[in-house]
């Protein structure tokens, strides 16, 4: 049976779990049981019918909330497969490269229009990465250091997640130099990303081995759930760019967190309010249960 969601920053009026259930009858959907969580904050309808049904008339509710429309099968999910640059940090880490080798809003403007899907993303990749040629490696731990931010949330819903049973998988269109460091600071079990060359100390402006783009996130994620037996409900994707749709798509269930909006349109939901933990109450983990 699916379920929807409302989860909020701030509470919400009484009715609003009232109002809910009325779109969703008047949606000509059979709606069940509903209920606070936490009064104001988290709310939950049970019904029967089509999700994007449900989806389409639950989006007035959206302007004051998340509201996660999934189904209640999907809520134990046993791998989880996510995109980090602005999604599991909230940084573009290429982006802050670029403004130590002084290239920063030429770069930035190249990543925009990648994320938008206006560009072929390795091409795009291989023209930024060119612009960091001769800038020292010693720049990747400082800018580590310094700028790297995990997204809020975000530990604690892999340390959660992961904590449960569900395999935690990053795979990066970014860099092993950061990724590496970022999936073991927040739980990950396994990391994929594209490795810079260096040589004699600072970056040449080159790449080497396979790239990580768009269909290798979604193999990354296939060849995962293939290997463990899983079953399309038990695996869920996150991710907020162009670069992350057939990834979305090949998930039971694609989150897109803050996202583009080729991304939202790919996604079974979106996180356009809150942090991570959104998605720890979509999925019925009660605060008490949370892994910091």
């Amino acid at each position: 049976m699916p379920i929807a969601v409302l989860i909020a920053a701030e509470p919400l009026p009484a009715g609003e779990l009232n109002a809910a259930t009325d779109k969703l009858h008047q949606a000509g959907l059979v709606v069940g049981t509903s209920h606070w969580v936490e009064p104001g904050l988290v709310g939950e309808v049970r019904f029967t019918g089509d999700r994007a049904a449900a989806n389409d008339a639950l989006e007035p509710l959206r302007a004051a909330a998340d509201v996660l429309v999934l189904d209640e099968a999907a809520r134990d999910p046993r791998l989880l497969v996510s995109d980090m640059d602005s999604t599991m940090i909230v940084n573009e880490c290429i982006d802050e490269l670029a403004d130590y080798a002084g290239v920063k809003p030429q770069v930035a403007a190249i990543t925009e229009r990648a994320m938008q899907g206006e560009l072929d993303f390795e091409a795009a990749l291989r023209e930024r990465v060119a612009l960091l040629e001769g800038l020292s490696e010693h720049v990747i731990a400082d800018c580590l250091a310094q700028r790297i931010r995990p997204m809020p949330g975000a530990r604690t819903l892999v340390r959660t997640l992961s904590r449960r049973g569900a395999d935690c998988v990053l795979v990066s269109g970014g860099f092993h130099s950061f990724a590496d460091v970022i999936g073991a600071e927040l739980g990950f079990n396994a990391v994929f990303a594209n490795r810079l060359v260096i040589e004699h100390g600072h970056l040449t402006g080159d790449l080497e081995g396979t790239i990580v783009d768009a269909a290798r996130k979604a193999a990354i994620l296939m060849e995962q759930s293939v290997g463990q037996g899983l079953e399309a409900r038990q695996v869920i994707a996150l991710g907020d760019g162009a670069n992350d749709i057939p990834m979305l798509k090949a998930a039971g269930t694609g989150i897109a967190y803050h996202a583009k909006p080729a991304a939202i349109a790919a996604a079974d939901a979106h996180i356009a309010h809150g942090d991570w933990t959104v998605l720890l109450h979509a999925l019925g983990i009660a605060r008490a249960d949370w892994s910091d």
